[in-house]
């Protein structure tokens, strides 16, 4: 039986995790775990990240809409390395812009050119990504590189829940989708529940 925390999708309701023992607020600041954390994802509680019954009164349901971006792997080659990329996946963070623009820009055609900087800056990205929409494989091995010193939830200003090493058992998702890491949606709008897929930009949604 895995150690690691468990997700469990309550059925038009919150997320409830076993287990969980870093749990990091919109300022960075971390908040108390209990054995058993319900957190919200219909976007409507008036103690988020936490669940308060809101999502009764507001009919949230946890499945539905449309999802953003087609299921479908592109890969982009370089000489060293090739980056994969499912935009069903992506969340719309850009740290891959934030750190390589030279190397991931949304401008360009094509968007990621990995011969425009070092294996070790796209490793940066990849590592960076927190869907996992981008990854990478370097000679005949793809790479998973999963963050060490993040909380195993992080709670986004105004955006989904960052996750890295705890497991969700669910129907849905996307090719490629990783174990262990992985973005939630917490504003209730994205087409691709429980994964975010970046919806809340778009719709403008406010945590607060």
């Amino acid at each position: 039986m895995s150690d690691k925390p468990e997700i469990i999708e309550r059925e038009n309701g919150p997320l409830v995790i076993k287990g969980l023992s870093s749990l990091e607020g919109e300022d960075g600041q971390a908040l108390d775990t209990k054995a058993v954390v319900a957190l919200c994802r219909c976007g409507q509680s008036k103690n988020k990240p936490f669940c308060d019954g809101s999502h009764n009164a507001a009919g949230f349901e946890s499945r539905g809409g449309k999802p953003e971006g087609p299921d479908r792997i592109f890969k982009y080659e370089g000489a060293e390395v090739t980056v994969t990329f499912n935009p069903r996946l992506c969340s719309h963070a850009a740290e891959c812009g934030r750190i390589a623009k030279h190397i991931f820009n949304a401008k360009e055609k094509p968007w990621v050119q990995p011969d425009n900087g070092t294996v070790e800056e796209v490793k940066a990205v990849v590592a960076a990504c927190p869907s996992g929409a981008l990854q990478m494989v370097e000679g005949e091995r793809q790479v998973f590189i999963i963050p060490e010193d993040r909380a195993q939830v992080k709670v986004q200003k105004n955006g989904p829940y960052w996750v890295t090493g705890c497991q969700i058992e669910t129907d849905a998702g996307a090719k490629g989708v990783l174990e262990e890491k992985f973005v939630l949606c917490r504003c209730g709008l994205s087409g691709n529940k429980p994964y975010c897929d970046g919806t809340h930009r778009s719709a403008g949604w406010k945590s607060g």
